[in-house]
C-alpha cells in the first residue's frame, strides 16, 4: 500500500516508528507536512497539493494533527476523505476530540464516567458555578488547552473566583471540574487500537504538581488495567469515533473517570516503558481495514 503520514515532523518519535514499521512490512510511505499542503475545491474534483505535486495515488493516511493546527489539519484530512482515501482518524473525530465540551458531552451520553464538569464563558455567577461543581478545591481549564497547559488548581473558593474572573474578562471559554484528591498528580493513559487496549501506562508527577503529563515533567511506568478501566477506555474510544487513540483516565473512588481522548497520542512513553510494539499494531490495523477501501466514504463535515 501507499501510506501517507500527515505530520509536521519526520523526526518525531511516533512518525518515525510508524514509517519504519510500515516500510519493513513492504509498504511505500511518505511523511507529508499537512500544514504545507494546499487544496482545490471544485465540483467532483477534490485535490490535495504538496510541493507542487497532486496527491492522488494514496491508499491510506495516518493523521498526526497538532493541537494548534486542528482546523486546517482536519480540512486536509477531509479532502482526502472526499477522494475516498482510507484514514485511521476521520476529520470529524479529530475536531470532536479537540473540543473539550463536545467530547465530554459525547462521553457522558455513552455512559462513560467523567469528572463532574461545568462549562462556562460569559457568566458572572461564579459562586453558583463553584457550588454546582462541588466546591473548592477545583480544577479550572481553558476549554482548548493541551499537554496540561491552561490548567489551574484552585484550592480555595477565593482562588477559583479569581481564575474564573480572569477568563471572564478575556472572553475565554473555560471548564470547572471537581478535584479528585485520590488521583492528584497521576493518571493512566491507555492506547486503544481497533477496539483493544494495546498498551497502558501510569503517569506520575515528580513534585507537588497536580498535573501528570509527561510534557510537564511527569514520568510514565507500565501499569496493568482493571477490567473496568479497560472497558472504559474501549467505550470512550468508540464514543469518540476513534479506532486508534490514547484515552486518559484517573482512578477515583467511584471508578475510572475519563479526562481526555487523544486523537494523536504519542507512542514514545507507552512503547519505551512497556516494551509493547504499538506501531506494528497500528500498521496491522490499517492493513486489515484499508484494503479495497478506494471508495467515496461518508464525510463528516
Amino acid at each position: 500500500m501507499k501510506i501517507a503520514i500527515l505530520s509536521k515532523g519526520s523526526a518525531n518519535y511516533t512518525t518515525r516508528r510508524l514509517k519504519e514499521v510500515a516500510i519493513a512490512r513492504g509498504h511505500e510511505v511518505r511523511v507529508i507536512n499537512y500544514a504545507k499542503c494546499y487544496m482545490t475545491v471544485e465540483r467532483g474534483n477534490p485535490v490535495v497539493y504538496y510541493k507542487g505535486e497532486r496527491l492522488t495515488d494514496i491508499d491510506a493516511i495516518i493523521p498526526r494533527i497538532g493541537q494548534t493546527y486542528t482546523k486546517y489539519g482536519s480540512a486536509v484530512v477531509r479532502q482526502f476523505e472526499m477522494q475516498g482515501v482510507y484514514t485511521t482518524t476521520s476529520s470529524i473525530a479529530i475536531v470532536r476530540s479537540r473540543d473539550k465540551l463536545r467530547a465530554y458531552q459525547l462521553l457522558a451520553k455513552a455512559e462513560v464516567g467523567v469528572p463532574k464538569t461545568v462549562f462556562a464563558r460569559e457568566t458572572a455567577d461564579f459562586d453558583e458555578v463553584i457550588e454546582v461543581a462541588g466546591g473548592a478545591p477545583l480544577i479550572i481549564k481553558v476549554a482548548r488547552g493541551t499537554h496540561g497547559n491552561g490548567v489551574v488548581l484552585a484550592e480555595t473558593r477565593k482562588a477559583a473566583k479569581a481564575v474564573m474572573q480572569a477568563f471572564y474578562v478575556e472572553g475565554v471559554s473555560f471548564l470547572v471540574q471537581e478535584f479528585v484528591e485520590e488521583s492528584a498528580g497521576s493518571d493512566i493513559r491507555a492506547l486503544v487500537v481497533g477496539g483493544r487496549v494495546v498498551a497502558s501506562i501510569k503517569r506520575q508527577s515528580l513534585d507537588d504538581d497536580f498535573r501528570s503529563n509527561t510534557h510537564q515533567g511527569g514520568v510514565g511506568t507500565a501499569v496493568k488495567l482493571t477490567d473496568e478501566e479497560e472497558k472504559t477506555a474501549v467505550r470512550a474510544a468508540k464514543a469518540m469515533g476513534l479506532p486508534i487513540c490514547g484515552v486518559d483516565m484517573m482512578r477515583s473512588a467511584r471508578g475510572p473517570l475519563v479526562l481526555e481522548v487523544n486523537s494523536s497520542a504519542s507512542l514514545r512513553t507507552p512503547e519505551t516503558v512497556t516494551d509493547r510494539d504499538v506501531a506494528t499494531k497500528i500498521i496491522e490495523y490499517i492493513e486489515r481495514n484499508a484494503k479495497g477501501r478506494r471508495r467515496k466514504d461518508r464525510v463528516g463535515a
